[in-house]
C-alpha cells in the first residue's frame, strides 16, 4: 500500500521542513488540548512555532544546498561541462547522494574523454593508410607505377592495416558490451606461434624475430590466442630499436603455458607498467598505433581466466591456466 505524500506539490525543501516542525508542533498542542485540557497561551504558541520555523529553516540550509548544488551541476553535465563537483561533508543519505554524484560524474567526464580521444585516434589511423593506399592506386591508374608485386604488396600491407584496425574497434565493442566469445580447443602451440610470427615479420617493421616455444598443447581460443600474441609482437617490434631482437618464449607448467616477449628497447618505467593496458595509452615510440592493442590482449586474457602482466622493463608476459573445465 502507498503511503501518502500529500507535500509533493511544495517546491521547496525547507518549507517542506518547516511544515514538517509546524505539524509536529501541532500535533503536539492537540494532544495536551485531548489528554490534559489544557494549551499554552496563545502569544507562548505562536512564538514557539515561528522559533521552531526560524530553527528549521536555518538548519535545512546546510541540507539543501547540496541538493541545489547537484542541480546546477547536472544542468552544466547537460551542457558538455563535467567539471562541477558537489560539497559532500555530511553522512547522512544526502551526503551519500553528493558522493555517488561526484563519482558518476568523474565517470562520464571518463566516458565523454575516452569518446574524443577514440574519435581523434581512429581518424588518425584511417587516415593513414587510406592515404597511402590511394596514392599507390593514383600511380597506378595515371601510369606513374606499374601494378608490379611490390606496389600491389604495398597496396596490400595498407588494406591490412585498415583491416587490423576494424578488428580492434570490433573488438572494443565486444569489450563494452560484455561479450565473451571464447572457441577453445587443444592445439599445437609451436605451430600457432610461428604463423604469428611469420605475419609480424611481413609487417617490416625493422627487427628480427627469435622463437624459443617447445612442443606441446595448449586449451585455448586459437583465433584470440593469435590475436594477443600478435598485439605483443607488434608492440615489441613497435617500441624495440631498428636491427634489434625480439623474443618469443615459451613454457610449459603442470598447471599453466607462460608466454614472454621480450624487446631490446628501453622497456617501460615501473610506474607506466598497469598503465599501459588501458585504452588509448600510446608509448612515445608507438609508431603510429591506436593504443588499443595491449587492452584488448588484457580483456582476452582475461576471458581465458589467466594474466597479462609486465614483468621486467621489456618483457610482457602471459599465463595461461590449462584446467579444462
Amino acid at each position: 500500500m502507498m503511503l501518502p505524500r500529500p507535500l509533493d506539490p511544495i517546491r521547496s525543501i525547507k518549507l517542506k521542513m518547516g511544515l514538517i516542525v509546524l505539524g509536529g508542533g501541532g500535533a503536539a498542542l492537540a494532544f495536551f488540548w485531548l489528554r490534559m485540557g489544557w494549551l499554552p497561551a496563545f502569544n507562548t504558541s505562536i512564538i514557539a512555532i515561528g522559533i521552531g520555523l526560524a530553527t528549521s529553516q536555518v538548519l535545512a540550509h546546510g541540507i539543501t544546498k547540496p541538493l541545489r548544488q547537484m542541480t546546477a551541476a547536472a544542468r552544466a553535465m547537460a551542457r558538455g561541462d563535467y567539471t562541477r563537483q558537489v560539497r559532500a561533508t555530511s553522512r547522512d543519505e544526502v551526503g551519500e547522494l553528493a558522493r555517488a554524484f561526484n563519482q558518476m560524474a568523474a565517470d562520464l567526464a571518463a566516458a565523454d574523454r575516452q569518446r574524443r580521444e577514440l574519435i581523434a585516434n581512429v581518424s588518425h589511423e584511417l587516415r593513414t593508410p587510406i592515404t597511402a593506399l590511394q596514392a599507390v592506386l593514383e600511380n597506378v591508374v595515371d601510369g606513374v607505377a606499374e601494378p608490379d608485386p611490390a606496389t600491389l604488396r604495398t597496396a596490400l600491407a595498407q588494406t591490412e592495416r585498415l583491416g587490423r584496425l576494424v578488428t580492434e574497434l570490433l573488438d572494443l565493442s565486444r569489450v563494452d558490451a560484455g561479450v565473451t566469445p571464447l572457441d577453445r580447443e587443444f592445439f599445437e602451440l609451436a605451430p600457432m606461434l610461428g604463423e604469428v610470427v611469420a605475419e609480424a615479420e611481413v609487417a617490416g617493421r625493422g627487427v628480427r624475430f627469435t622463437v624459443d616455444v617447445p612442443d606441446g598443447k595448449v586449451f585455448a581460443d586459437r583465433e584470440r590466442l593469435h590475436q594477443v600474441v600478435w598485439n605483443l609482437l607488434d608492440n615489441a617490434a613497435r617500441h624495440g630499436p631498428q636491427g634489434g631482437e625480439v623474443l618469443l618464449a615459451a613454457r610449459f607448467t603442470d598447471s599453466a603455458v607462460v608466454l614472454d616477449v621480450r624487446d631490446d628497447g628501453p622497456g617501460i618505467a615501473p610506474a607506466d607498467r598497469e598503465r599501459v593496458f588501458h585504452r588509448f595509452v600510446r608509448g612515445e615510440r608507438a609508431g603510429g598505433g591506436t593504443g588499443l592493442g595491449l587492452a584488448i590482449a588484457r580483456w582476452v586474457v582475461d576471458l581465458h581466466g589467466g594474466d597479462i602482466r609486465v614483468v621486467e622493463p621489456a618483457t610482457i608476459r602471459v599465463t595461461l591456466p590449462q584446467d579444462q573445465p
